[in-house]
């Protein structure tokens, strides 16, 4: 669980410079420059993610149960994934009308994906886990609409493309979805979300 633990750490930690630290971040990067900062936030969260899907994978040989999540919640996980993946791809494709309505839909995306995996895992180290990224994201999503907010940041819709991108955000993201579904998540993670 140290491993989980540092590596949430490092990698939320990093994330997390933009909601704790915004005048901090600023004055690191204009310290060291934008390309040497670059190298350190990505180098710091390689690490932590490292860290925290090895500390998980260790953590789950060992399970602490902590409840007893109902069957029927492994479909309402499944059901969740879907606008997590399109959101996901929405954050990617530029000028879609997800992203601009919701400026945000990468962090969304962590929610529903944080939301649908403690909705179906019951055991400690998932209730850390999904349960760090859930956190991570209510604080990022709320100072990152702060920030839009004082800068009056706004998109600027155009019809014709906005509504072609939209339409291939939706479909690349359910077809992340089938792939996750129809092994894509065994693969990665070793366990079915249909429980095959």
């Amino acid at each position: 669980m140290n491993t989980l633990l540092l590596g949430l750490l490092l990698f939320l930690g990093m994330h997390s410079a933009r909601i704790f630290a915004e005048q901090g971040r600023q004055a690191l990067q204009a310290r060291i420059g934008a390309s040497a900062f670059k190298g350190l936030y990505a180098l710091v969260s390689l690490l932590g993610f490292y860290l925290l899907l090895k500390g998980y994978g260790e953590a789950r040989l060992s399970p602490i149960p902590v409840w007893a999540p109902p069957k029927g919640m492994r479909h309402l996980a499944v059901l969740l994934m879907l606008p997590a993946m399109v959101l996901l791809v929405a954050a990617y494709l530029p000028r879609n009308a997800l992203k601009y309505r919701l400026h945000h839909p990468m962090v969304l995306s962590v929610k529903l994906w944080a939301l649908a995996h403690l909705s179906c895992n019951g055991n400690l180290a998932d209730m850390v886990l999904f349960g760090s990224f859930l956190l991570w994201a209510i604080l990022c999503f709320r100072a990152a609409r702060q920030r839009d907010r004082a800068a009056e940041n706004e998109l600027i819709e155009t019809p014709g493309p906005l509504r072609q991108r939209t339409l291939l955000t939706w479909g690349l993201g359910i077809a992340v979805w089938l792939g996750l579904l129809s092994g894509g998540h065994t693969y990665l993670v070793g366990v079915s979300p249909l429980g095959l």
